[in-house]
């Protein structure tokens, strides 16, 4: 053992320095790199890939820093570790960014060949499609990077377009008319994932619908009013006695007169409105619904950008849907024919990528039929083959498997998987192959290929099985062993990924899913840019370092709970690592003066050796235990229990009797003994914090080049070395020297005032006294299981040992209980106050719960402390 030269080792830690030397060394020595090893059991994981148009954020940190645990983890238990690296080419969010970087070039996407554009997603892939990569270097991820895999690289490509063809030629994939969610800024369609809901102060109208060769009208309440020219229908709620005579009977719809019949059906809310609502089959999902069981007109009144169409009245064309929406109420109050407007507070969907109101939208749309697929990918999770972590998400999983509905694969944009589908433009033939047509190329070619991609779910859900270019590679690795990820894309990619993996692998993608929950500021406020409550991850990387803010958001966030953060928490690891800084410093520091020798570990050993390595032990087994419950936020807190309490507070001040009082071979045993277990103390960190456990690691002994804590072998558990007996010892160590420090406290005696302490036991063994002498200045400490309480003497008791501290001599008691009583008048009163609150009947009645909870907590924390100076004072009689 050689540890560095103390003129090596600064008096702080510097992250910014540290951070960066050691992620290029790895990089370099190629550390993270995974091969086969047949002599190894493999441990996988593949990244959920980032969007090419994304950044870092906060979220992404507790995502990539719970993989990076759990591979760094798995690494050092001597599996061979992969963790592939990846990223998604985001179809909609990519091309919005290439139209508006080509619109600032005056240059518009229809103005150019899907070949030229295509060019430019590609050149901007390039330039901004790696930044995030770059970002998860600064925190450190221990990455395949050799592995860095892209959803458009040209193997996963032709899997992507296979996996198509198979499908569609065993009759699961098909062509139809269906009900989408469509944005009119990208003009696609697009998942319910991408349709966020805003809350909007908006109308409800109610119009008059006149019955045909009658003077009744029918009275309709609708949000959406430009909608109406495209109504084919009205309906009531059978049971409704309000509309039975005019059920099947005929509606003029205004404006545009033509005639829609009037039925009834159970999905009508008697409640709602006036109980008789407008349907229009091409623009609403549940009057789609509706249309299809009573075979009514389907008219679509919308461009693919959401203005009208051809299908109404011509003075109403070509506009915008709210532009129509104005014209359509203002003509409707011309016609006399608006019965009321009222204030409506509606909750609208919008396009997550374009920040539009979606469009329920009728268009033909390739569709993959679900119902078949589903079935063993539903039982693989019910039977615990995969398994996810919190358990509770098996129910959501299993509600949205068993209504699953046919999965809209198509999206109307030019960056990304395109469909494999070619027509033929004189015969009709359709071809579906992963080539193109033979003679695609011929002057006498008359093929078109379909123009749709595939939605970037329908790509991603190869992901796990895909991600390796090599047969034997996928043989080795696949199935993968853990997936981290967000709960809102459970049935997305989740669910998607064990269909595919039980479809074309016939056999899981990953065995255990891990649900990280949603980051939320300590208001319980999603993060948002729009709040400002939003941090910058590589801001705090720099302020605080990675290790603090992975190891702070490990911390704070429990399994299947959502995590209230803020910037100022990231002390908690900060903090946490200047604490391990501190004490590897300390013993470095001795080591320039002691020799270190490991032949003499094993010698000298007392019961607080036993017991810190008994310690360990206990550590270690909690913590593998946490690792395999999926627990890393209690597999932080038993790690940070351990060094802060148990090592640094603890055992390293017990240490020092022995460093500066022993003899020189007892002293060399002490100091080899802390070195070697604060060394595999860094390896419980490691995962954790991997830049700082490193640095130290490298400092406490000369270590080849390449060589790195990363690769160490992880501590074993040896029952053998469990020591109850030396922990009870030290416990009552601890709380003997814990109560004497509270009575200093209390009592104002500075802790460099030597004092007398007698114990009423005879539990306790010379080797415990010598121990709480060091730790808290004793002058003189007597036991006997017969001491009385001497005058004027501080008591408190631990274990049924009786503590008494004479205080004659040390303070002047008269001065003592003047102040004493001083607190106890004051706290008396302040109590009656209390209580005098709590038991007005009209403040209890009219508080708010956090008042009245926070007088509550005023009430039991004064009435502890007014208990415990009377019994100071009572000591001091």
């Amino acid at each position: 053992m050689h540890p560095r030269n103390l003129a090596d080792i600064p008096k702080a830690y510097n992250p910014k320095e540290a951070e960066d030397k050691w992620y290029k060394y790895w990089e370099e020595h190629n550390l993270y790199h995974s091969e086969i090893d047949e002599s190894k059991t493999p441990y996988t994981i593949v990244i959920p890939p980032p969007n090419i148009t994304g950044i870092l954020h906060i979220g992404h940190i507790l995502n990539n820093t719970l993989q990076d645990i759990y591979i760094r983890y798995k690494r050092m238990m001597g599996f061979n570790a992969c963790w592939v690296p990846g990223i998604d080419h985001a179809s909609i969010a990519t091309e919005a960014k290439v139209v508006a970087l080509l619109k600032e070039k005056g240059i518009t996407k229809d103005g150019i060949s899907r070949e030229n554009f295509l060019k430019h997603c590609y050149e901007w892939k390039e330039k901004y499609g790696g930044i995030i990569f770059e970002q998860l270097r600064k925190l450190g991820v221990s990455c395949d990077w050799g592995r860095e895999r892209f959803t458009m690289d040209d193997h996963y490509y032709k899997k992507v377009i296979a996996a198509f063809v198979h499908l569609y030629k065993e009759g699961l994939i098909y062509r139809g008319y269906r009900m989408v969610n469509w944005d009119p800024a990208s003009k696609s369609a697009i998942s319910d994932e991408e349709v966020f809901f805003k809350e909007v102060q908006g109308k409800l109208w109610y119009f008059k619908y006149p019955v045909k060769d009658s003077n009744e009208y029918v009275i309709v309440a609708t949000t959406r009013p430009e909608t109406m020219l495209g109504d084919t229908g009205i309906a009531v709620n059978p049971d409704d006695e309000r509309y039975k005579h005019l059920v099947g009977k005929t509606i003029i719809l205004p404006i545009v007169g033509r005639e829609i019949p009037l039925f009834a059906d159970e999905y009508v809310d008697k409640e709602f409105g006036t109980g008789a609502v407008k349907v229009t089959p091409a623009h609403d999902v549940n009057d789609y619904d509706m249309g299809m069981r009573h075979k009514l007109e389907i008219i679509n009144i919308f461009n693919e950008d959401a203005t009208t169409n051809g299908n109404v009245p011509r003075e109403f064309r070509e506009l915008d849907r709210y532009e129509v929406r104005k014209k359509v109420v203002t003509r409707l109050e011309q016609l006399g024919l608006v019965h009321k407007i009222e204030d409506y507070t509606n909750k609208i969907g919008y396009s997550q990528r374009g920040n539009v109101p979606i469009e329920p939208y009728l268009s033909e749309q390739w569709f993959m039929k679900m119902d078949d697929l589903c079935k063993p990918a539903l039982q693989a999770v019910l039977d615990g083959k995969v398994k996810f972590h919190p358990e509770h998400w098996v129910k959501t999983y299993e509600h949205w498997m068993s209504n699953i509905r046919d999965w809209c694969i198509s999206r109307q944009l030019w960056w990304g998987h395109r469909i494999p589908v070619w027509y033929h433009k004189t015969t009709k033939e359709i071809y579906c192959e992963v080539d193109p047509p033979k003679d695609i190329d011929s002057p006498e070619a008359n093929w078109h290929q379909d123009d749709d991609v595939l939605d970037t779910w329908a790509s991603s859900w190869l992901w796990a099985q895909d991600v390796f270019t090599d047969k034997r590679d996928q043989k080795y690795y696949y199935p993968t062993d853990l997936l981290v990820t967000a709960p809102d894309i459970i049935f997305f990619w989740v669910a998607r990924m064990i269909i595919a993996g039980l479809y074309f692998m016939k056999e899981i993608p990953f065995k255990d899913v891990y649900f990280t929950s949603l980051v939320r500021d300590t208001e319980g406020r999603k993060m948002s840019k729009s709040l400002g409550n939003s941090p910058d991850p590589l801001d705090l990387i720099s302020e605080y370092g990675a290790d603090a803010l992975r190891f702070t958001m490990t911390y704070i966030a429990p399994l299947g709970q959502d995590v209230l953060f803020s910037s100022e928490m990231v002390e908690i690891g900060r903090n946490f690592a200047n604490k391990m800084w501190n004490a590897g410093r300390f013993l470095l520091m001795n080591a320039q003066n002691i020799p270190l020798n490991p032949a003499l570990k094993d010698k000298h050993i007392d019961f607080t050796d036993r017991w810190i390595m008994s310690r360990f032990q206990s550590t270690l087994k909690e913590l593998n235990d946490a690792f395999d419950k999926f627990e890393a936020n209690n597999a932080s807190k038993i790690i940070y229990s351990y060094v802060w309490n148990d090592f640094c507070d603890w055992y390293i001040e017990l240490a020092k009797n022995r460093l500066y009082q022993g003899t020189e071979e007892v002293k060399s045993a002490v100091l080899t003994r802390a070195v070697l277990l604060y060394e595999e103390m860094l390896k419980l960190v490691h995962p954790f914090m991997p830049f700082i456990t490193e640095e130290i690691w490298q400092l406490l002994d000369e270590r080849k080049d390449g060589e790195s804590i990363s690769s160490s072998s992880f501590p074993k558990f040896d029952n053998k070395l469990i020591d109850k007996k030396a922990e009870e010892e030290i416990l009552f160590v601890q709380e003997v020297v814990s109560a004497i420090r509270n009575i200093r406290g209390e009592m104002n005696l500075p802790p460099s005032k030597q004092i007398n302490v007698f114990l009423k036991t005879e539990k306790v063994t010379e080797e415990q006294v010598r121990y709480m002498k060091s730790l808290v200045r004793i002058n003189d400490l007597k036991f006997d299981a017969n001491i009385t309480k001497p005058k004027a003497s501080a008591s408190a008791v631990v274990k049924g040992c009786d503590i008494f501290i004479p205080l004659e001599g040390l303070i002047d008691l008269n001065v003592e209980r003047g102040r004493i009583e001083k607190e106890i008048t004051r706290l008396t009163s302040s109590l009656e106050g209390v209580k005098k609150k709590l038991s007005n009947e009209g403040f209890v009645a009219k508080a708010p719960a956090e008042v009245l909870e926070r007088e509550k907590t005023k009430l039991a924390d004064w009435e502890k402390a007014l208990d415990k100076f009377k019994t100071i004072l009572s000591d001091l009689k």
